[in-house]
């Protein structure tokens, strides 16, 4: 064996023992979680609202198989409910006063064929082909029931604002006539990321107890699953501070929670985290307050065929005469590195420093938000080489000049590992005549040969 293949695979042997004793010393740590933690079903009443759509906690349903056979084209659906404009420079789309639907968004910047005009479609209606939305509101406690908070199919009212920009909120109403308003007032920023601040005003003369939370549903697979086992998609979850992530098939085998009454699984957040979807290319996150806790859920409905992500955030008790509200924030866009990481630190990244932006102490700091961008098994290389190509091509303007530049720089790192194998080859190219002479000489005695080159 010569020293270029002596070298090759010690080389190769050398690399499987770095990447096992990574994960034998540096294994993730395990989720605590308990999934009877969750809110009783039972406890707070029935659900109401039809069956088309996925039913608030801790309860779920969906349409019926038939009614996604059914399913109208979306232009159809969205006609079905008043509707609020959704208008920025990356996406548009509307809300949807029948329960405050998040329920209809397409990315401007992005097409769905390279020689197309077609945008993209994100989020999509209860009723159209592949529902996709973010819903919000209330669990009820104590002496009130789903009757008297807002729920899915509830009938909300503008109360302020037009279209929604960055520029403009917009704020909706719901009074339940039982001495309870309820407001919602959702923002929205120049990317990607909405912000829902949700209240209450107690004007009975009782308190009163609930608790906020969100949900990212979809009903069905992605038509454009691609089930490359290199490539998440499904649920993506933080942890304080812990990664995890499931494969839409993993939902359906996920343990049946009895307070949930079906497939689930929770886990307590103390301090940061948030859940949702994630694409090939797009995403659909929900983000609580950093420092809040909530519970983090992941639950499939099977008879409906409902994937769904649930944020709860902690019961709250509203005074009599009192007003409470709470915050959170969601991420429904695609999943541009340089976007992301700018929504995970209050100093804009490099890329983004390059063409003027500056720090923003408003800006959302959620933690290991770039990490929802699957990096593969080798992240240790993958993300370092992304961001320098990433700065070469914002720098040089020309992916392709980026590329060469990248190689060059790689090539000059390794050069030192290289450069004994280079020195080998040389050496067996000089002695190369000789070698010949000396098979010629010995014939077929290949032990002669042999002793000659020792």
């Amino acid at each position: 064996m010569d020293d270029q293949n002596r070298n090759l695979i010690l080389a190769t042997g050398l690399s499987f023992v770095v990447i096992i004793g990574w994960f034998l010393f540096f294994p993730p740590p395990e989720v605590t979680q308990d999934p009877n933690a969750l809110p009783p079903a039972a406890e707070t009443g029935t659900a109401p609202g039809d069956t088309d759509i996925a039913l608030t906690p801790p309860l779920a349903g969906g349409p019926t198989p038939a009614a996604i056979e059914n399913s109208a084209p979306v232009e159809a659906t969205l006609s079905e409910a008043a509707r609020i404009p959704i208008e920025t420079q990356s996406v548009e789309g509307s809300i949807s006063l029948l329960g405050g639907r998040i329920d209809d968004l397409s990315l401007r910047n992005y097409v769905t064929e390279v020689d197309g005009d077609q945008i993209v479609r994100l989020l999509s209606p209860v009723g159209s082909e592949d529902p996709y939305y973010a819903l919000y509101g209330w669990i009820p406690s104590g002496g009130l029931g789903y009757e008297d908070v807002p729920t899915s199919d509830t009938p909300w009212d503008l109360e302020s604002g037009g279209t929604l920009t960055p520029d403009s909120p917009v704020t909706l109403v719901w009074d339940n006539g039982g001495g309870l308003i309820f407001r919602r007032t959702i923002a929205i920023d120049d990317s990607y990321m909405f912000e829902i601040t949700q209240s209450v005003e107690n004007t009975g003369a009782v308190d009163v107890s609930l608790a906020p939370y969100g949900i990212v549903a979809r009903h069905g697979l992605p038509d454009d699953l691609q089930n490359f086992f290199i490539l998440h998609e499904g649920v993506v979850r933080n942890i304080d501070g812990i990664v995890d992530r499931f494969n839409f098939d993993d939902l359906p085998d996920l343990d049946v929670v009895p307070r949930e009454g079906v497939p689930a699984e929770a886990a307590e957040v103390m301090s940061s985290g948030w859940i949702g979807f994630t694409d090939k290319y797009w995403m659909t996150t929900l983000i609580p307050s950093e420092g809040q806790p909530f519970t983090s859920v992941t639950k499939y409905v099977p008879g409906a065929d409902i994937y769904q992500t649930e944020a709860r955030l902690p019961q709250m008790v509203i005074a009599a005469g009192q007003t409470a509200e709470v915050s959170t924030r969601l991420f429904a866009g695609a999943k541009e590195a340089e976007a992301i990481r700018n929504y995970e630190n209050a100093e804009p990244g490099l890329i983004s420093s390059l063409f003027g932006a500056e720090s923003d102490a408003n800006r959302p700091q959620v933690e290991r938000f770039i990490d929802s961008i699957d990096w593969g098994w080798f992240f240790f290389l993958t993300k370092p080489l992304f961001w320098l190509l990433h700065w070469l091509n914002a720098t040089i303007g020309n992916m392709g000049v980026a590329i060469i530049f990248l190689t060059l720089i790689v090539k000059a790192i390794l050069f030192p590992l290289a450069y004994r194998s280079y020195v080998s080859m040389a050496k067996m190219k000089e002695l190369q005549p000789e070698m010949e002479k000396m098979k010629e000489a010995a014939g077929d005695d290949r032990e002669k040969v042999q002793k000659g080159m020792m």
